[in-house]
């Protein structure tokens, strides 16, 4: 098996920009491994995105502990990646996992506790291969663990070595708050957010948005393709490749709609209006917000990575060009 040589000119052309008040910089577009990365999936295939991305010049790979299928499996295979291709490159990429999911039988295998956590943690590095991740993320709100509990693991986390950086996923704006200001009395900061947001679901505009820019929070948002639905994917049915064709995909048949379909292809007419692909226009108008440091896709093939990396050739709206996106989304 070759080793992949990155290309020399993988940081040419990639802008990076600082996440909240750190000194940590993201690339606008990184590379989640939520899916096509599990066991379950062609192993070159995988290496082959990973490979491409790090040739454009993302730096940023996010995993979690229950990405697979089957859970875990996800963080192995970039863990054979990693040795196999990316090991003398280590200290050039930003690689995030996370636990709060339901990842092993018990009552201690999912939601916020310390003992959760930190078990979590120490078997997602086992997997991988690795010391330390760059980012650590608790993935979702507990809503039986006390705040304290949870923000207290983190910091221990990031004092034992094992997480240069914590953050967390799916926290409500006033859940933020409280977790901002309890993680800064303990001396870590929270470095970023991780929410959902995309032109389908703009729930974080309802205040979050405005907490994070309070408290100097980075933004780092998924599924701002909406899996798929603001691509030209499923505008003529559903491809059989597709996550809404995999018993396993987490975008079901249900959810695409006739609304939905109507509205993007009148969002695609937008976007080559713009010379942009669909995809390329969703990416824009995530990154449009300045909380927002980085966009997080996935993708099924390398040409997919390379699309969404083109949305970066045009990155402004006009405001007629804004009002007419808005007046299709409301309708």
């Amino acid at each position: 098996m070759s080793i992949h040589r990155p290309l020399d000119t993988r940081y040419d052309t990639m802008p990076y920009a600082g996440c909240g008040r750190s000194g940590l910089k993201l690339p606008p577009i990184s590379l989640g491994l939520w899916h096509n990365f599990g066991g379950v999936d062609p192993a070159e295939n995988s290496r082959a995105m990973v490979w491409r991305a790090f040739d454009l010049g993302i730096t940023h790979f996010d995993l979690a502990n229950n990405y697979g299928p089957p859970p875990g499996s996800a963080e192995e295979t970039f863990g054979q990646i990693l040795r196999q291709d990316l090991a003398p490159f280590r200290d050039e990429l930003i690689i995030s996992t996370k636990a709060g999911y339901l990842m092993w039988p018990g009552p201690y295998g999912e939601w916020g506790s310390r003992k959760y956590l930190v078990a979590s943690l120490d078997q997602s590095l086992r997997r991988m291969g690795m010391d330390y991740v760059d980012i650590f993320y608790h993935h979702r709100p507990d809503p039986e663990t006390p705040v304290e509990e949870t923000m207290g693991a983190l910091d221990h986390i990031v004092r034992s070595g094992k997480a240069l950086y914590v953050g967390i996923s799916s926290y409500t704006a006033d859940q933020t708050r409280q977790a901002a200001k309890t993680l800064k009395a303990l001396g870590t900061p929270c470095l970023i957010h991780q929410p959902r947001y995309s032109m389908f679901d703009r729930w974080i505009e309802g205040g979050l948005l405005t907490v994070l820019r309070e408290e100097r929070i980075g933004c780092i948002v998924f599924s701002p393709l909406a899996q798929g639905l603001l691509t030209d994917k499923y505008l003529k049915g559903i491809p059989a490749d597709s996550r809404a064709s995999k018993p396993h995909g987490f975008l079901k048949r249900e959810e695409i709609t006739d609304d939905k379909l109507a509205k993007a292809r009148r969002l695609q007419e937008l976007a080559q209006a713009r010379g942009q692909t669909l995809a390329q226009m969703a990416l824009a108008w995530v990154l449009r917000h300045s909380e927002v440091t980085s966009a997080l896709i996935g993708a099924s093939r390398r040409e997919q990575i390379d699309d969404a990396v083109g949305a970066l050739k045009n990155l402004n709206f006009a405001s007629e060009e804004l009002q007419s996106i808005e007046n299709i989304l409301v309708e």
